[in-house]
């Protein structure tokens, strides 16, 4: 018995069954550091629970008791820098193992672990950590973030600074926990409860500032889900999620679901993504489950996939942005696997997704997970018919539900905008076949309306990817002054191909051809490159402001 099925049953025999039966029992006080990570280590000590790689060669490996003892040595450490129980503590460890103890270490002393990306400038750090009252950060020894925190100023809050290794002004967080005892007294300090803050994710929105998502101590056994009936985790397997730790699709794929279903995680620690160098990592240590955004496959598929051996690999799963069908079937001709989609927010779990027993539809982001009471609704709040777009919300009262956030953190106005009348509204526009499949149209404000028509970029974006010619690209809509808007294609080529008015001229007669020809780009600009929030998503605010 896998240590999930403490939680929620292992043997649904199809989508219906799940969905009709699936809960979790959530204990009165739960603890995923103490209830699953230091459970394995008594029970599976010499069981591996994560790989770690660095793209230089070095490589290691934890066993689950590895990681208690490493957490262990590492609250120690913690409570010893005054960090107690509600202290907001911000990580910013890109891929390096000492996340995985460092999170968890902070779990078992009740502080909240804000985790950051080392992409974080001087103005991002000072931000956030005044916003969340940060009082401690622990920073990664690579690249300029030391030095943008030692530049930022006016953080009262802030106290301390642990730097991986020596640095003057900073304590060697390295050496601090080495030094550390491994017995860790759980009588000398407050434990957490089931509804305290355990995670604060700044979210990368495409528009406005980052708004700070608050997750419980229930949060992890919302991942259930994610790795058990989505990823189709392996106990005996190696699961590779590619994220970089400050985005909280690291917890979904490199962490809590992983080890509910006692999966040992891969790490691969680089600097920059090279799509070959990533395949051998994959394909060397022979990973069987594996997820990623569709970037990360839209250049796999531009690589010879026929020369790796994917044999090992039995599961292939994405997230992020919606799947274009055409990358589906490039991956699937070149491997056998079927790419799995799901839809979800930093605020949520698996919202939407294709589980183990579906088959996918290319382009559909699958079925609503028995998580949450998932519908589509119009602008009245009334549940749309099959084929009709609307807003996808979840039917929920506020309060602790596994994998639901518990609002936005010092933002009553906030979470009540988005929230309210017993519905979480996502802000993502989707339609459901008759069988009970959404199919994504895009965010509520980047919906087109031209000449009366409603117009989702993602269903443009998806015809022009299956254009050779085209590597990226983001619809939006400008303003036009009969047709109100039309539909324009901001498109990064693929290598081999230059910009020319012939080309445009071809790309909007495939687009013609492919999906209807009201939708087609009368606009196209061919850029080097599009933007993007510091998490890759596309910026398609940053492009309409261009246009007004």
């Amino acid at each position: 018995m896998r240590i999930f099925e403490k939680y929620t049953r292992a043997d649904y025999q199809s989508y219906e069954d799940f969905r009709q039966n699936f809960k979790i029992n959530v204990p009165e006080r739960f603890n995923f550091a103490y209830d699953v990570l230091d459970t394995l280590a008594a029970e599976q000590p010499d069981k591996r629970a994560l790989v770690w790689v660095h793209e230089s060669g070095e490589q290691r490996i934890f066993t689950f008791a590895d990681l208690k003892r490493l957490s262990d040595k590492a609250a120690n450490f913690f409570l010893s820098q005054g960090i107690k129980r509600g202290d907001k503590v911000m990580i910013i460890l890109k891929r390096h193992y000492q996340f995985w103890y460092t999170i968890m270490a902070l779990h078992k002393i009740g502080a909240v672990t804000i985790p950051a990306t080392h992409l974080l400038t001087k103005k991002d750090i000072e931000y956030r950590v005044n916003a969340a009252e940060v009082k401690m950060i622990v920073c990664t020894s690579d690249g300029d973030v030391a030095s943008h925190v030692e530049a930022a100023q006016n953080m009262p809050t802030l106290e301390s600074k642990a730097y991986l290794g020596p640095r003057d002004g900073w304590i060697d967080f390295d050496a601090g926990v080495k030094a550390a005892s491994d017995k860790l007294d759980t009588s000398a300090f407050e434990l957490p409860e089931n509804d305290d803050i355990m995670l604060l994710y700044f979210t990368s929105g495409t528009t406005g500032m980052p708004k700070m998502v608050a997750h419980s101590y229930t949060y992890p056994l919302g991942h259930i889900p994610t790795a058990v009936f989505w990823h189709n985790a392996d106990p005996n397997g190696l699961h590779l999620t590619v994220s970089e730790t400050g985005w909280a699709k690291s917890v979904w794929g490199k962490l809590y679901g992983q080890w509910l279903a006692e999966t040992a995680v891969f790490v691969y620690d680089h600097e920059k993504f090279v799509p070959a160098e990533l395949l051998k990592a994959i394909c060397d240590y022979k990973v069987t489950t594996f997820c990623a955004p569709p970037t990360i496959y839209r250049y796999f598929i531009k690589e010879d996939l026929r020369k790796y051996d994917f044999s090992h690999m039995k599961w292939a799963s994405i997230a992020g942005e919606p799947l274009n069908p055409e990358v589906f079937h490039q991956f699937y001709d070149a491997t056998g696997l079927k790419l799995m989609e799901i839809y979800g927010q930093t605020e949520l779990t698996v919202t939407v997704g294709n589980f183990i027993w579906m088959d996918p539809r290319p382009g559909s982001m699958g079925k609503p997970s028995p998580l949450f009471d998932v519908d589509i609704v119009n602008e009245n709040d009334e549940p749309c018919s099959w084929g009709e777009p609307g807003e996808i919300v979840v039917r929920a009262e506020r309060g602790v539900i596994p994998g639901m956030f518990l609002g936005y953190y010092k933002d009553e106005e906030l979470t009540n905008k988005v929230w309210h009348d017993g519905l979480y509204h996502t802000g993502d526009v989707a339609w459901k076949d008759e069988d009970g499949y959404y199919w994504y149209v895009g965010r509520t404000d980047d919906v087109i309306k031209s000449s009366g028509y409603r117009i989702g970029p993602f269903e443009v974006e998806s015809a022009l990817m299956e254009h050779p010619a085209v590597l990226e690209t983001a619809i939006t809509g400008v303003p036009h002054p009969e047709r109100g808007q039309v539909v324009k294609a901001t498109i990064v080529l693929a290598k081999g191909y230059e910009p020319s008015d012939e080309l445009a001229k071809e790309l909007q007669e495939h687009v013609k051809k492919v999906t209807a020809p009201y939708k087609y780009p009368r606009v196209i600009e061919f850029v080097s490159e599009l933007p993007k929030t510091i998490s890759g998503k596309i910026r398609r605010v940053e492009l309409r402001e261009r246009d007004k």
